[in-house]
């Protein structure tokens, strides 16, 4: 298995919208390309900044690939995300006003599970 983590630590007046953009444009598209969502979470740092964070999961780092060629390949998905950047200012106005650091990393487990199942 492959897992990936996406990584955000945006302002805090930004999340709600990040969230909707993710809910509404980002988790359907890789869902139909064959990405498998682990889970999303947030975590408020102080009262301006929040950490958003996706776990994926992948057949392997090639499959990840596959599908990640798939996302970025689809049309319609891209002008979607046109649209959102043009909306909220331009992508490089969310870069630089909302977002302080983006990650997309893979992410390894520390635990066999396979051994280390109770019997």
């Amino acid at each position: 298995m492959f897992y990936r983590k996406k990584y955000y630590l945006v302002k805090n007046e930004f999340v709600q919208i990040l969230n909707d953009h993710f809910t509404e444009t980002n988790l359907p598209n890789q869902i139909r390309c064959g990405a498998r969502l682990t889970g999303r979470w947030m975590v408020q740092r102080d009262e301006t900044l929040t950490e958003v964070f996706a776990i994926w999961e992948y057949d392997s780092y090639e499959k990840y690939i596959e599908i990640e060629e798939r996302v970025r390949s689809n049309p319609e998905h891209n002008e979607k995300i046109r649209k959102w950047y043009e909306i909220n200012g331009g992508r490089e106005h969310v870069y630089k006003e909302y977002f302080l650091e983006v990650r997309n990393e893979e992410i390894k487990s520390t635990v066999d599970l396979s051994t280390s199942r109770e019997q």
